[in-house]
Order: structure tokens, then C-alpha cells, then sequence
């Protein structure tokens, strides 16, 4: 048995470990389905100004990624593609959303739609914090 320390982040070294702890995973824990879910605000070129990335998940839907480009930001945008995931999650069946966030970015934001703040992560990674908001759909 060798125990071996990288600092290279090799892509084959995580695929092989997310493949065991998923099979693992997926041998204790209930069925669901894990479904991708996009949306994106685009222009007319196809050139993305704003999006969300997640998946639902079971009961819950899981938000990867929000951005609205800064020209944007203020204009409802990330508001309406908010409702639009809510909205598509319950659809799937979901009860509930999950969303975490840096004190830099929009903990403002989801608070304003409902979402609650669970977790805090302090002095993260040094001086900020990055929050964990649910909310019941």
C-alpha cells in the first residue's frame, strides 16, 4: 500500500475516485433521478450574458452556478431565471432548493427570493465567507 500526495489535480485520479464513491453512494442510498437543468439568457449571436447551471435531484434542486454579466445585474434578470428554475424544479417534482454563495457575490439576493442561510463558512477562504441557503419551493 502506498499513500500518495499530489498537487496536480489530475482529471483521471478524480474520475477514478468519483466513480467509486458514486457506486458506493448508490448502493446505500434511495433511487432518484439526477437531472441537468439549464438556462441561459443569450442575445442574438447565441453569446451567453447570463444563466443558471444545476440539476434536480430527488426532492431538491441544486444550484451549480447563477451569473448575470455586471450590465445586467439589477435589471431582474437573475430574478426571472431564479422563478424559471423554481418553477421548472417543482415541475420535476422538487420541494425544495439548495444555493451557496461568497459574501462577495449575492447572499443579498437570495435572501430577497426566500432563501434561508443554513451553513456559514468564516475566514474563507481567509477574509470571506461563503453562505448556504435552502428554501422550500
Amino acid at each position: 500500500m502506498i499513500l500518495r500526495i499530489t498537487d496536480d489535480g489530475s482529471e483521471r485520479d478524480v474520475q477514478e475516485l468519483h466513480a467509486l464513491l458514486k457506486d458506493y453512494n448508490l448502493s446505500h442510498r434511495e433511487p432518484s433521478k439526477d437531472v441537468p437543468l439549464g438556462i441561459y439568457y443569450e442575445n442574438e449571436n447565441g453569446e451567453k450574458l447570463a444563466g443558471l447551471v444545476g440539476e434536480t435531484f430527488g426532492n431538491w434542486l441544486c444550484i451549480k452556478y447563477l451569473f448575470v454579466s455586471e450590465e445586467l445585474r439589477g435589471q431582474g434578470i437573475g430574478t426571472r431565471i431564479m422563478e424559471s428554475a423554481e418553477q421548472e424544479a417543482k415541475r420535476r417534482g422538487c420541494n425544495y432548493a439548495f444555493v451557496d454563495t461568497f459574501s462577495f457575490q449575492a447572499p443579498d439576493f437570495y435572501r430577497k427570493l426566500g432563501y434561508q442561510e443554513v451553513f456559514a463558512l468564516t475566514e474563507y477562504p481567509y477574509t470571506g465567507a461563503r453562505y448556504y441557503y435552502t428554501k422550500q419551493l
